[in-house]
C-alpha cells in the first residue's frame, strides 16, 4: 500500500499542474472507484464540472483538492461550506498526469480533464488494479487544533472523511509530547501503535520496520514500557526514514505505485530490515528475522533489536 512519503511524491507531482486549474469534465469508467462518494458517477462528474481547484493537500494516505465554486458548484454548499475531492490510493491506486487525448490506461477508473492558466489542458487519470482506492466530494471541516489541516495547504479544513486522521511525524503541528503521552496508556506493540492511523498517520509496515530497526526497538515491545528518550528516538529515525524516502521518490516492489508520471520510486534499494529476511542485518551481520504480524509480516534483527516488555500475542 502507499504510504506517507508515496503519497506526498504524488501530492508534490499534482499540485503544479492542478493548482489554480478549472475541472473542464469528468468520466467516470467505474462506479467502484467512488465508494466514498454517496451521490453516484452522475452527481461525481456533474458537481466536479466547472469547478476551481485551489491547492492539492495531503495528511497522512489521504489527498484532497480544496474546491473553489467560482465556475460550478460543487466548491460550496448552500450553507457556504466549502467542499474538496478526496482521494485515498488504496493498495493500488495511482493519479497519473496525462494529455486529454491519451488512450485509456488499464484499471483506470476515472478521468478528470482540466484546464491550467500556465499548462494548457490536463488529464489527472486515477487507475486502480485492485479496487481499493476511491474519490469523492466531500465537505470540509475545521480542524481541533486550529492549525494548518496538512502539507500543501495553509488552511485549517480538512475532509471531513480525513478528520479522524491523526496528523503524520512530518507535519510541524504533530505534536511530539502529545504522542509520547499517548503510548504511555498503551499496553500495544509498539509497531500496532505506529500503524494505528488515529494517533500518527502515514506509517505503513515498511516505514515502521525501518524505523524500528534504525531505533534499535523490538516490534513487539510494549508501547507503554517505552522511555521518553526512546520515543524521541523513535521519532526522530521514523521521520529520517520518511524523509530519505521523500527523496528517493518512494518505495516500488511492482509497477502498482508510481509517481504523476508513472516512475517508480528506488528507496527498496535503501532498505536495512522490510522484506529482507534471513539476510544479514546490516549492523550486526545476523540474520534478519520474519514473523508474522496483523495479517502481513514484521522485519527485524533480534540482535540489535532486543525484545524488552514485548507483548507476546500478534
Amino acid at each position: 500500500m502507499p504510504e506517507l512519503p508515496e503519497v506526498e511524491v504524488v501530492r508534490a507531482g499534482l499540485a503544479p499542474a492542478l493548482t489554480g486549474s478549472r475541472i473542464l469534465a469528468v468520466d467516470v469508467l467505474d462506479e467502484r472507484a467512488l465508494s466514498r462518494h454517496p451521490g453516484g458517477a452522475a452527481d461525481f462528474a456533474a458537481r466536479l464540472a466547472g469547478a476551481g481547484v485551489r491547492e492539492v493537500a495531503r495528511r497522512g494516505k489521504f489527498l484532497w483538492m480544496p474546491l473553489s465554486g467560482e465556475f460550478g458548484e460543487a466548491g460550496e454548499t448552500a450553507e457556504g461550506e466549502q467542499r474538496a475531492v478526496v482521494g485515498h490510493l488504496g493498495m493500488s491506486g495511482q493519479l497519473l498526469l496525462r494529455r486529454p487525448e491519451a488512450p485509456t490506461q488499464r484499471h483506470e477508473r476515472i478521468r478528470l480533464f482540466v484546464a491550467h492558466p500556465d499548462h494548457g489542458e490536463i488529464a489527472v487519470v486515477f487507475v486502480d488494479q485492485r479496487t481499493f482506492g476511491s474519490l469523492a466530494i466531500d465537505v470540509l471541516v475545521p480542524t481541533v487544533d486550529g492549525t494548518a489541516a496538512g502539507w500543501g495547504t495553509d488552511h485549517a479544513l480538512v475532509p471531513s472523511q480525513v478528520a479522524h486522521i491523526a496528523r503524520d511525524p512530518l507535519d510541524p503541528a504533530f505534536d511530539d509530547a502529545g504522542f509520547r503521552g499517548a503510548l504511555s496508556r498503551r499496553r500495544s506493540a509498539i509497531k500496532r501503535a505506529l500503524l494505528d492511523q488515529t494517533l500518527v498517520s502515514g506509517i505503513g509496515n515498511i516505514y515502521a520496520d525501518e524505523a524500528l530497526w534504525a531505533a534499535r526497538i523490538h516490534p513487539e515491545t510494549s508501547a507503554h514500557a517505552l522511555s521518553a528518550a526512546a520515543v524521541r528516538r523513535l521519532l526522530a529515525e521514523v521521520r529520517a526514514v520518511l524523509h530519505k524516502a521523500l527523496a528517493e521518490g518512494g518505495t516500488s516492489f511492482d509497477a502498482q505505485y508510481v509517481n504523476v508520471n508513472g516512475e517508480a520510486g528506488y528507496f527498496a534499494h535503501s532498505l536495512n530490515a522490510y522484506g529482507r529476511g534471513g539476510q544479514p542485518c546490516p549492523r550486526c551481520g545476523r540474520p534478519i528475522c520474519r514473523e508474522a504480524f496483523m495479517n502481513r509480516s514484521s522485519h527485524f534483527c533480534p540482535h540489535c533489536q532486543r525484545s524488552r516488555g514485548a507483548r507476546p500475542e500478534r
